[in-house]
């Protein structure tokens, strides 16, 4: 069987590098304006081209997000965005709105393109529609069943892209006005500011300042938090539905995650081809321990449960292993490492590398970059640490950590 695409996020240029070193087929990526993720990093049109040069050097693939939903004062920067991508040659651009969409086929024909889930594609017609339209790849809503996208598959020929993992947004494929309402940053605009991960209580109106637990919680509730989907389980069930392609949401998360996440579905995917395709529990310990909300299957199976939502305050945000470093480069059996936290000797760590997952060593020396011993450095400082073989140059250094942060 010919095994899906993994495609991952790229927020920066060290989110790219990351995910692509632990095993992504391809990234997506954005700049500030026309991407659902305007808060991330994000990349200047310089540094697109930079990472355009790096994608092509490793034989991987890159798609460009211009997925807004544009305004008549967006259209000229979209006209000289599209334009610019023509002369990149994006191996997609993935587009929302019908106006764009034709847009990219009269200013850049040659640019597949690929109907982005705010489309909200949840039935055979919405695909034939995009199909004739003349997209290469839709990216289906996550409302949908994996029954469903098998019938969507059985209608179009083009390819089927859909989300496997990562955070899911409390209202129907994104499209939210909770943020617009409360922060007056808009979803739709790439500014969430995720205010459906708030903590709410209930207030009524003539009873001013009593305020009231919406669920059994004194402390209120995140209700309308969903935990995060995670379908690490079933990916060959999505295979066999049709599915080419396989998303990891992620473009404001940490390198951490995406190193986690990226890597572990590599594995996965290596493995589906080896029917009955089997979960290694190393897959689940791994996803266990990057940032998440706690994990649902979603609506693949059939409306989410109320097991689905997160209720209170210690199910909001887990994460049981903390990022401590990045290897630049080993020599002589010593990584030169640029911290992204504290570390000193008798310190615990991990090295996120093939072969030493989930093996924890303890720090007993470590050296200024002069080679001189020390017995700790700070965030952002370079050092040298005696390493195991295996170790490579951009694999992550991480420790566990004694308790779930918010």
């Amino acid at each position: 069987m010919k095994i899906p695409e993994l495609l991952a996020p790229a927020g920066n240029h060290e989110k790219l590098q990351t995910a692509l070193h632990y095993g992504a087929d391809a990234v997506y990526l954005g700049i500030s304006g026309f991407s659902l993720r305007a808060r991330a990093d994000n990349f200047t049109v310089d540094e697109l081209v930079k990472a355009a040069s790096f994608i092509r050097e490793r034989g991987k693939k890159f798609y460009i997000t211009i997925n807004i939903f544009a305004h008549n004062r967006d259209i000229q920067a979209i006209r000289e965005h599209l334009l610019f991508l023509k002369d990149l040659s994006p191996d997609a651009l993935i587009i929302s709105d019908p106006g764009v969409f034709e847009m990219a086929r009269s200013l850049a024909p040659e640019i597949p393109i690929h109907v982005s889930t705010q489309a909200n594609i949840t039935n055979c017609e919405t695909a034939k529609f995009w199909e004739k339209l003349g997209a290469k790849r839709l990216v289906l809503s996550r409302e949908l069943s994996v029954e469903e996208i098998r019938g969507i598959r059985d209608t179009v020929l083009i390819e089927l892209e859909c989300f496997v993992h990562g955070a899911i947004c409390i209202s129907y494929s994104g499209r939210c006005y909770i943020s617009s309402f409360l922060a007056n940053r808009s979803g739709n605009r790439g500014e969430c500011t995720n205010s459906c991960r708030w903590n709410y209580t209930l207030m009524e109106e003539t009873r001013l300042g009593q305020h009231f637990p919406i669920y059994e919680n004194d402390r209120g509730t995140y209700i309308l938090s969903s935990k995060d989907l995670c379908m690490i389980e079933h990916l060959d069930k999505l295979a066999d539905a049709g599915v080419n392609s396989f998303k990891i949401e992620g473009r404001m998360k940490g390198i951490n995650y995406v190193a986690g996440v990226v890597k572990t579905y590599r594995e996965a995917l290596d493995n589906l081809s080896r029917r009955p395709y089997r979960v290694k529990e190393q897959w689940l310990h791994e996803l266990s321990m990057s940032s998440s909300r706690g994990y649902t299957t979603g609506m693949f199976f059939g409306k989410q449960t109320d097991n689905s939502y997160n209720h209170n305050e210690e199910e909001i945000y887990r994460m049981s292993h903390e990022l401590v470093g990045v290897v630049q480069s080993v020599r002589n059996g010593k990584a030169v490492v640029s911290l992204r936290s504290s570390l000193k000797t008798g310190d615990h760590i991990e090295f996120l590398s093939h072969g030493l997952e989930h093996q924890t060593f303890e720090v007993s020396e470590m050296y200024d970059m002069e080679d001189d011993p020390i017995d700790s450095a700070k965030n952002e400082e370079t050092i040298l640490l005696p390493v195991r073989p295996g170790v490579k140059a951009h694999d992550l250094l991480r420790r566990p950590v004694t308790s779930y942060l918010k």
